[in-house]
C-alpha cells in the first residue's frame, strides 16, 4: 500500500473514534509529500529522520511529529503493510527551550488596539472594526481563535450577554457569558457589521470584507503586522514571538491576578475558570497560568498574609 493511502486510512480510523485529528492530518500530509507517494514498506529510516529533524533546532514539534508517525506505523504494522517501523527508537531532548506563552500587559493590549487601523488598511482582507472585535472576544471571553472565527450570528445572544460556542476542541458545546463591557462592544460591532454584510442566522459573526468567514491564516498574518506596528516583540526569533492565542493565556492570568487582589478563594474559583475556558480538567487550566512577575507578586502577598495569621484553622 502506498504511504498516502495508508495515511488516509489511518486518519479515517482515528476520526471514526471521535477524534478531530486536524493537526495530525496536516503532519501526515507533510510527511507523505516529503517522502513521496511510494509504498509505505519502502519508506527509509533516513527519510523519516530527515522529516522529523526538519531544518531548525529540535523542538517540541519533533516529538509531536514522532508521536503522529508512531501511531501511523503501529496501525500499518497491525495490518501487515510493513514488517518493521523505520522510526528512530528514542526522542532527542529539545535543543530549543519550550515555547512559553506571552502574557500581554494592559498597556500592550491598548497599543495593539490603537494600531489596528494602521494594520488593517484597504489592502487587508479584514476591516479594522472586525479585527478590533476579534481581539476583544479573544481576551474578554477567553476564546480559542478557531472558536471565535466559527461563531455565527445565531450564536451571539446580546440580550442574555452570552456566546454559544459549538464544536470546540474536544467536541464539546459550552455557553460563555460576556461581561457588561464586552457585551456593549459586541453590540456596537454588530450594528456596523449588519449594516455592511448579510445578517442571516448562519452568517459568520466575524467576517472578511467580502462577507465570508475569516480564515485562521489571514487572521494570523494580520496580527503579525499589528504586533509589529504596536512594537511588541521578544527575543528568540520569529518562531517565539507573541501570538493571537496568547490573548487566551493573558485572559486567564489577568483573571487570577484580579482574584488574588480581591481576596477570593482560588481553590473554589479555578474549577469555574476551567469550565469557562472549556478545559476538560483543571490541569489544562493550570498550564495557562504562566507565572508572570505580577502573578508571582500577588501569590507571594497572599502567602505572606496567610503566614502571618495566628490561627490557620
Amino acid at each position: 500500500m502506498k504511504i498516502s493511502a495508508a495515511a488516509s486510512s489511518y486518519i479515517s480510523h482515528k476520526r471514526a473514534q471521535g477524534m478531530r485529528f486536524k493537526s495530525e492530518d496536516a503532519i501526515l500530509k507533510a510527511f507523505c509529500k516529503a517522502v513521496g507517494d511510494i509504498l509505505i514498506a519502502n519508506v527509509l529510516a533516513t527519510a523519516v529522520l530527515a522529516f522529523l529533524d526538519g531544518r531548525g533546532p529540535v523542538t517540541d514539534t519533533w516529538a509531536k511529529k514522532y508521536h503522529v508517525l508512531s501511531g501511523l506505523y503501529r496501525f500499518a504494522l497491525a495490518r501487515g503493510w510493513v514488517s518493521v517501523s523505520p522510526l528512530p527508537r528514542s526522542i532527542p531532548k529539545p535543543s530549543a527551550p519550550a515555547f512559553v506563552p506571552y502574557i500581554y500587559s494592559h498597556a500592550e493590549l491598548k497599543r495593539l488596539l490603537d494600531a489596528i487601523p494602521a494594520a488593517c488598511t484597504e489592502r487587508s482582507a479584514i476591516d479594522a472594526y472586525v479585527f478590533r472585535a476579534l481581539i476583544f472576544l479573544l481576551y474578554g471571553a477567553g476564546l480559542r481563535l478557531g472558536e471565535a472565527l466559527a461563531i455565527s450570528l445565531d450564536d451571539v445572544d446580546l440580550q442574555q450577554a452570552c456566546l454559544d460556542v459549538r464544536d470546540t476542541k474536544f467536541f464539546k458545546h459550552r455557553l460563555v457569558p460576556m461581561g457588561t463591557d464586552l457585551a456593549n462592544v459586541m453590540r456596537e460591532y454588530l450594528v456596523k457589521r449588519n449594516g455592511m454584510h448579510a445578517a442571516t442566522a448562519d452568517s459568520p459573526f466575524l467576517c472578511c470584507r467580502d462577507g465570508s468567514m475569516l480564515s485562521q491564516s489571514a487572521t494570523r498574518n494580520a496580527f503579525r503586522r499589528l504586533r509589529a506596528m504596536a512594537n511588541i516583540e521578544r527575543e528568540g526569533g520569529t518562531r517565539r514571538q507573541p501570538r493571537l492565542h496568547d490573548m487566551r493565556h493573558t485572559a486567564a492570568v489577568h483573571r487570577v491576578i484580579a482574584w488574588y487582589r480581591s481576596g477570593v478563594d482560588l481553590q473554589e474559583r479555578l474549577p469555574k475558570l476551567a469550565t469557562y475556558l472549556g478545559h476538560v480538567d483543571l490541569s489544562a487550566t493550570q498550564r495557562y497560568l504562566t507565572m508572570t512577575p505580577e502573578l508571582l507578586s500577588e501569590a507571594s502577598r497572599r502567602f505572606e498574609h496567610y503566614a502571618l495569621e495566628v490561627n490557620h484553622d
